[in-house]
């Protein structure tokens, strides 16, 4: 039983009655009226408890018989319900004008079986008649008028829009850039080089099978080490940790901590030379692929493989990698450029666009898009899908390196000694720099293995094979007036190949 709250002002209740719900048995109160109360509480505990009784049997008999069913519907509660859900629903649609053909069908103009009406070639546009001036008149398709005088009947009464033609958007103007800085030192071909994220140093990797940390400033040398046994071909520094990831030829990856300057950790798992190294961008896990045809996922800390992805049937050369799916690119020498899901471990998407070995990626720092570089020419593409988005011709070489600016200025290195100069929107080459040997080395000895932007992106640096470092920066006196863009748009379109 609920207890019962009253609130008693004589012989009357008040407040609230709080009753026995539904199939609750009421409790019999023996009232017996011919025993007379003898005292004051008596007499008050008499009135609470008829009171109560009262209020008990009145509640039940109000209640009990509709308690727990459910109103009964009627023709008009469906009607109701049904125009309120239509006017909270659909209220916007509604009161729709009828089409044209249900005009001319009420009309009788028109046959259960009308087709709808057609633009005609003979339609032009016109101006409708109307009294507002004619620069605000609208333009309607309104069919010319015949050679016996009479006049055609509206093909229709929609309005058509006057499509703009397709215009090729015009490159932006770059500065040019020149050499800056040559710095010798390495005794092998310097394969790789990447900058530290507080932009205050670099380093660089050779075939001497050393790593050498330079000052980004003074170009002096701050540190060297040794450990690896054969050609350094990659070099990652952490953005999160004070390491430097390093891996070579000799199967091997190491992590130095630059804390201690020495090896802390080591990555067991490829049979074969490893030719490229990325590290995630947000999460403590490093990718790596060699000629073991093999991209190969590990954790940063327990040193653990997470991952072998297996697809490619040739060396994986380069790779890219995204915060986001998907967040591993790989371009092969077996032509083809893979997109990889690493939470499933398998392959997303497959590109076969290259006729040659895709040697370079490169990612744009804020727009979702990459490029590949090939023999062939350089490709852009779009993420997450790796749609075509147009080629870039005319670097006829080997590609090795690739790398893109904020400013939308992309570089490419070749086997040739070559550096070009790309507009990464439009595809427009503004300049080409030859790269000169270093007195001493031979003439064949003039390719660029590696390039990277500072975190600034005011100076470029260059991994060349005659044992160099160069350093480029922006002309000061480069203008518009003294190198004006020189582009004519291309009315034959790209081809996807």
């Amino acid at each position: 039983l609920l207890p019962v709250s009253l609130y008693c002002q004589s012989d009357s209740v008040v407040g609230p009655v709080a009753c026995a719900g539904a199939g609750a048995v009421v409790p019999y109160l023996n009232l017996d009226e011919s025993k007379e109360p003898t005292t004051d509480m008596e007499i008050d505990s008499v009135r609470l408890d008829q009171t109560t009784f009262r209020s008990i049997k009145r509640t039940k008999d109000m209640f009990l018989s509709d308690y727990g069913k459910r109103p009964v519907d009627t023709e008009q509660s469906q009607s109701i319900k049904l125009m309120s859900k239509r006017q909270a629903e659909y209220r916007e649609v509604l009161h729709l004008p009828p089409p044209d053909a249900l005009k001319k069908k009420a009309k009788g103009t028109a046959g259960p079986t009308a087709a709808r009406p057609v633009i005609k070639a003979n339609d032009v546009l016109k101006p409708k008649s109307s009294t507002v001036p004619s620069s605000h008149q609208s333009l309607a398709l309104v069919s010319q008028q015949h050679p016996s005088g009479q006049q055609s009947k509206p093909a229709t009464k929609e309005l058509a829009l006057r499509r703009h033609a397709p215009t090729m958007p015009k490159p932006q103007w770059h500065p040019h850039w020149k050499l800056y800085r040559v710095i010798s030192g390495h005794s092998g071909w310097v394969r790789c080089v990447a900058v530290e994220p507080k932009n205050q140093w670099f380093v660089s990797g050779s075939a001497d099978r050393t790593i050498k940390i330079w000052d980004l400033a003074s170009a002096t040398l701050k540190l060297t080490l040794t450990g690896h046994v054969s050609t350094i071909r990659s070099l990652e520094v952490s953005e999160r940790h004070p390491y430097l990831f390093s891996a070579g030829e000799d199967k091997s990856i190491k992590c130095w901590d630059l804390e201690q300057n020495k090896v802390i950790r080591h990555y067991h798992g490829h049979l074969s030379g490893i030719y490229s190294m990325k590290l995630h961008p947000t999460v403590d896990v490093l990718f790596s692929g060699g000629r073991d045809s093999t991209v190969r996922v590990w954790d940063m800390r327990t040193k653990a493989q997470v991952h072998c992805l297996t697809g490619h049937s040739n060396t994986v050369g380069s790779l890219e990698t995204e915060p986001v799916d998907p967040q591993v690119i790989s371009g092969s020498h077996d032509s083809t450029i893979r997109l990889w899901d690493i939470r499933a471990g398998r392959c997303m998407a497959t590109l076969t666009n290259h006729k040659k070995s895709v040697r370079a990626l490169a990612k744009h720092p804020k727009e979702f898009t990459f490029v590949s570089g090939a023999a062939d020419n350089i490709k852009q593409w779009y993420l997450p899908r790796g749609e075509f988005i147009q080629n870039l011709g005319g670097h006829t070489a080997i590609i090795n390196t690739m790398v893109a600016s904020a400013s939308g200025v992309l570089v490419s290195g070749s086997d040739t000694g070559s550096l070009c100069f790309w507009d990464y929107r439009t595809g427009y080459r503004f300049q080409t720099l030859d790269s000169i040997p270093q007195p001493g080395s031979l003439d064949s000895e003039n390719g660029i293995f590696g390039v990277t932007f500072d975190k600034s992106y005011s100076r470029l640096i260059t991994a060349e094979a005659d044992k160099t470092i160069k350093i480029y920066r922006q002309d000061p006196e480069s203008t518009e007036e003294t190198h004006p863009v020189e582009w004519k748009p291309n009315v034959i379109q790209n081809s996807r190949f």
